[in-house]
């Protein structure tokens, strides 16, 4: 799924970064470092879901037996007839107290588990069918109903990752207390936790489906969420990894904004700047990864006080921005009234 998505949904953009190289691919309308649920932004703000880690289940209450009563059942007697409650009330201990049963607390957390599994209602359109033979071949393994169930979830997600990204990742969920050893579900579940903004818990299932099937194509998204934890020197790390070199020029390129967006984010522009350099910036092609990287660069041109230079590349970032993902036309003409006309 990462790979089907790569051209629709990359990684997040540099400092300035914008959502050219946002999860949903909005159009960005600013620099500096903002909130990742808006157009602009760069790197994902701290919150948000991203420092919230999965709910650890609490310790159940422990019920000792009252002093009195263990007193008693060291002496072998049995307590006068005054001391026992009254025909048909209810005893304060006993197997059948309401003492004994499940916590308040603990019957909460299985509702919410049980929530979590049963998932948000299934559209009746959605069969599963809608799904690549890549990932159906994947869930073969299963019961039919269990794999029909959770290609429903799957193809569910798909289909709101982009509109409501929210209940994308409830479905995967759903679709993960099913199926949680399937690279697949695990993947799902990531990218749609990413997409709500719940960066903690995608860099944990991505780290999961890379564990089970070896892929690196999720390194890009693993190291944005590692800039929206505040953790940019993770990014970095990963973006060093020996199986970069051998990516497609497009994620490649997602990987160089995540990069220079670290870069920026530790106050490093001029290194921001190189990283960028590096990347073909002049390619002939119109990709959408080509546009990406062009304003991503003119974004950290302008942050480096270089704007002359940031101008022309806002321009030659619209000239090729035929399906307008960035805001590039806005950005050059909001600069031309900075600078200084001679």
């Amino acid at each position: 799924m990462a790979e089907e998505r790569r051209n629709q949904r990359p990684s997040q953009g540099a400092g300035g970064g914008s959502r050219s190289g946002g999860p949903r691919g909005g159009k960005p309308t600013g620099g500096g470092r903002g909130r990742p649920d808006k157009p602009g932004s760069g790197r994902p703000e701290k919150g948000a879901g991203a420092g919230r880690s999965s709910r650890s289940s609490e310790r159940s209450e422990r019920f000792e037996p009252r002093s009195d009563d263990r007193r008693d059942r060291r002496s072998g007697s049995r307590p006068e007839r005054g001391d026992r409650p009254e025909r048909g009330g209810r005893p304060e201990r006993g197997g059948r107290s309401s003492d004994w049963k499940r916590p308040a607390d603990k019957q909460g957390d299985r509702t919410a588990e049980q929530a979590r599994y049963d998932g948000p209602d299934l559209p009746a359109d959605i069969t599963g069918k809608e799904l690549d033979r890549a990932i159906t071949a994947q869930l073969k393994g299963m019961p039919e109903k269990l794999a029909a169930r959770v290609a429903r979830h799957l193809a569910a997600a798909g289909s709101l990752i982009d509109t409501d990204p929210e209940t994308a990742y409830q479905h995967t969920l759903a679709a993960r207390s099913r199926a949680p050893r399937l690279a697949v579900v695990r993947e799902a579940a990531g990218e749609a936790a990413y997409a709500a903004g719940h960066y903690a818990e995608a860099l944990a299932e991505l780290r999961a489906a890379k564990r089970m099937n070896g892929s690196p194509a999720y390194l890009p998204i693993m190291a944005d969420c590692h800039r929206a934890l505040g953790n940019p020197d993770q990014s970095l790390k990963l973006a060093k990894s020996p199986s970069v070199a051998n990516f497609a020029p497009e994620a490649k390129a997602e990987m160089t904004i995540v990069e220079a967006g670290a870069r920026r984010d530790m106050g490093q522009l001029d290194a921001a700047l190189r990283t960028l350099e590096l990347a073909p910036l002049t390619s002939k092609t119109r990709a959408s990864w080509v546009v990406r990287l062009r304003y991503t660069y003119a974004d950290t041109l302008e942050a480096a006080g270089r704007l002359t230079d940031a101008l022309a590349w806002f321009h030659r970032t619209h000239a090729i921005d035929s399906d307008e993902i960035t805001d590039a036309a806005d950005r050059a003409e909001a600069l031309e009234k900075r600078i200084p006309q001679d």
